[in-house]
């Protein structure tokens, strides 16, 4: 890959912004009380890359003026990400909205269970032309970073992914896409098959391709391979699919997903693998005890994109991907409490032993 050295931001992500309500281990339909955590698939990379890792991130997206909203912008600030917004007003009445997502944790073998309300969401009402992408990239950019849940709110976002990846590669950036597969959001404009249409496109502009083996055949038709993998933490049905995503998309140089083998709610196997550029490198296999999995593969993300931004050997840049994704479902909410630090150490080996 052909990582910019320097520039003024070192990732920007283009996502939709939301609030989601935790009312923790207690049913939606038992809850008094709930916590307000803000999130957005590709915010969350953007806010773990600027509050853990200490690198210069922003979001592009959409904000409403109202009180929502400047609850969310509040933690945009409190996270370290420079906004660059397209407003909207609030009619006081049907919005636009900033979405909410509902989401309980589930506790032993009651799994989580998660719902939206994106009615009238003022992100998905973004399109072409709404962003000075000379200006937001006039300091220099190194990565540009989105996803598929940005990509299925409207037909209009998928167009403003496409731009703002052509502006990203104009500027010299490495350009990254989460598939983020939810068949939810697609089912309300076309389905599976409208899905694949617009994946397709946008894959097409991608150097980096994040995604398991499950994204990989329901979004983008990748057949995967005859034989089973022996567990969830088997990588050789992912790698195994490799070959024809490149294939189908040689311009990819990279292509990582995290490995969950979820043994009950609150107990998880957890690893994670990349190809790079031809070369395989898997994490360790590792059991979580998980307090919050939201976030997890962002997490991932975050850590791993660091980890090349930084510099590291492709297998450094995996385990601290992985070490940043197993810390951060030990944390309630979406995006990370964690510091570098504490990410290198169990990275490399580090346990849980107390501190002093």
């Amino acid at each position: 890959m052909n990582l910019p050295k320097t520039g003024g931001l070192d990732l920007v992500s283009l996502g939709a912004l939301v609030h989601r309500l935790d009312p923790g281990v207690i049913p939606f339909r038992k809850a008094t009380s709930c916590q307000i955590h803000v999130s957005g698939g590709e915010f969350n990379v953007a806010a773990n890359l600027a509050d853990c890792f200490r690198l210069r991130t922003g979001i592009v997206t959409a904000m409403v003026d109202y009180p929502i909203g400047d609850l969310i912008a509040e933690r945009v600030r409190a996270m370290g990400v420079q906004p660059f917004y397209r407003r909207f007003k609030h009619d006081g009445v049907q919005g636009p909205n900033m979405a909410t997502v509902y989401s309980d944790q589930g506790h032993g073998v009651r799994a989580p269970v998660v719902f939206y309300n994106r009615c009238n969401e003022a992100a998905a009402q973004l399109k072409p032309g709404d962003f000075p992408w000379a200006e937001i990239f006039a300091g220099g950019v190194r990565w540009f970073h989105s996803g598929g849940i940005f990509a299925a709110l409207s037909p209009t976002t998928s167009e403003v992914i496409l731009e703002g990846m052509a502006a990203a590669k104009a500027a010299g950036a490495v350009v990254s896409f989460d598939l983020n597969y939810r068949p939810k959001l697609w089912s309300l404009w076309g389905g599976a098959d409208q899905a694949k249409t617009v994946l397709e496109r946008i894959v097409r502009n991608v150097d980096v391709l994040v995604g398991n083996e499950e994204d990989l055949q329901l979004g983008l038709e990748i057949p995967g391979p005859k034989v089973a993998a022996k567990s969830k933490l088997d990588p050789s049905v992912f790698l195994g699919m490799i070959d024809q995503v490149v294939q189908r998309y040689p311009q990819i140089k990279v292509v990582a997903t995290t490995l969950r083998e979820v043994q009950s709610t609150n107990r998880h196997g957890w690893s994670a693998v990349a190809w790079v550029e031809g070369q395989s490198h898997k994490a360790p296999a590792v059991e979580l005890d998980v307090l919050d999995r939201v976030g997890g593969g962002d997490g991932f993300a975050a850590g791993f994109f660091y980890g090349l931004l930084a510099g590291e050997p492709p297998e450094a840049a995996v385990r601290l991907g992985w070490a940043h994704g197993a810390l951060l479902t030990t944390f309630p909410g979406d995006t990370t409490m964690a510091t570098v630090e504490q990410v290198q150490a169990f990275a490399k080996g580090g346990s849980a032993r107390i501190q002093r």
